[in-house]
């Protein structure tokens, strides 16, 4: 009996000295646990929690960064701080950790194409934002034209939290627009009316 192509390449993975290396790792056996754990039920349940739908940005030397977040939230009202969590692997993450700057844009209802560009399942968008209509912050940094809420933040912390990481801000800036907030709620996004 021979094996299928798809088979070789998975036994010669299973053999490689990358894949063994990885796995001789401290967090190898974590991630790998983790990923078969209770992920179904936890994605699930998390999904019945309606959230606000943002784009987080910042500059590296590349350009412009961003990504959609659903984990945003005020932490205190004096100072003014907020958060948000941050997939540690997210090239805005690094640019966020360099920096030590960002903005935050609450996105509205009608702008669902924004959130699936920033998170990928779109058109990707380039370093320079052309195709994003945004305004620049006194930061320097986007905000995107037409959001509810935006925040201009200077970082005042970075907390690992399993696959993610806390980015707590310092707000230096902050303005509210009209309309309503885009929700995320059941995989779907949602309006409020």
């Amino acid at each position: 009996m021979e094996a299928t192509p798809r088979i070789e390449l998975g036994i010669e993975l299973l053999q490689s000295s990358a894949l063994t290396t990885w796995l001789r790792r401290p967090f190898a056996a974590q991630i790998l646990l983790g990923c078969l754990d209770v992920s179904g039920e936890f994605k699930d349940a998390m999904a019945a929690v309606p959230a606000g739908v943002a784009v987080v940005a910042a500059r590296d030397d590349g350009g412009l960064r961003g990504l959609t977040a659903t984990s945003f939230t005020s932490v205190s009202l004096d100072p003014p701080l907020v958060l948000v969590c941050l997939d540690r692997f997210a090239r805005t993450r690094d640019a966020v950790a360099a920096s030590g700057r960002y903005t935050v844009s609450v996105l509205e209802r009608g702008q669902e194409f924004v959130a699936e560009r920033f998170a990928g399942r779109a058109p990707l968008v380039g370093p320079a934002w052309q195709e994003i209509p945004h305004d620049v912050g006194e930061s320097g940094l986007p905000i995107v034209r037409g959001c509810v809420a935006w925040f201009e933040c200077v970082l005042r912390d970075l907390y690992p939290a399993g696959d993610h990481e806390i980015a707590v801000g310092e707000v230096t800036a902050a303005g509210r627009g009209p309309g309503e907030p885009l929700v995320l709620w059941d995989r779907a996004f949602w309006r409020l009316g």
